[in-house]
């Protein structure tokens, strides 16, 4: 079985791990211990607890109860949120989020004789109305000069012809 440090480690493509840590342990009051990280990369990860419970081999319900007492606590300390309650495990990547600790991805593209343009794609909103399902998505195109950004005629987002 992989060490903790080799777990969920596809988190550090999107977060801010070694800041969140150093932040944490703050909250804490002393270092995260290898298990503490761990989990909380499960949770960045997009894995509920009784997932990350699953891929490590323990009970569900005592890495729950893990969760609340320890990652919940110190993340709810360091985003101002201590009387809020964690209905949601969810909860916690959404506060991190607006805390600034997800970083930005940014593939990049590159086109005939263009340089390369980085887009940074994030999922906004998702409703579901009717017999739709809308998804709202925010789109940033980050080029040096404007003639790097490539021209797209006739382009209608609504699916008009």
């Amino acid at each position: 079985m992989p060490s903790p440090n080799e777990q969920f480690t596809e988190a550090a493509h999107e977060w801010d791990l070694e800041t969140l840590y150093t932040d944490l342990a703050s909250a804490k009051g002393k270092r995260l211990t290898p298990n503490e990280k761990q989990h909380l990369r499960g949770l960045l990860c997009g894995h509920s607890p009784a997932e990350i419970a699953e891929k490590l081999n323990k009970n569900p319900k005592g890495i729950a109860v893990d969760f609340c007492n320890t990652i919940y606590q110190y993340v709810k300390n360091l985003v101002g949120k201590a009387d809020e309650k964690v209905e949601n495990w969810r909860k916690i990547c959404e506060w991190l989020e607006d805390a600034g600790y997800q970083t930005q991805s940014s593939p990049e593209s590159e086109s005939g004789d263009c340089l390369p343009i980085k887009f940074s794609i994030k999922k906004a909103n998702i409703i579901l109305d009717k017999n739709q399902i809308i998804v709202d998505i925010n789109l940033r195109i980050i080029a040096s000069s404007p003639s790097e950004i490539p021209i797209i005629e006739n382009l209608d987002l609504n699916g008009n012809n």
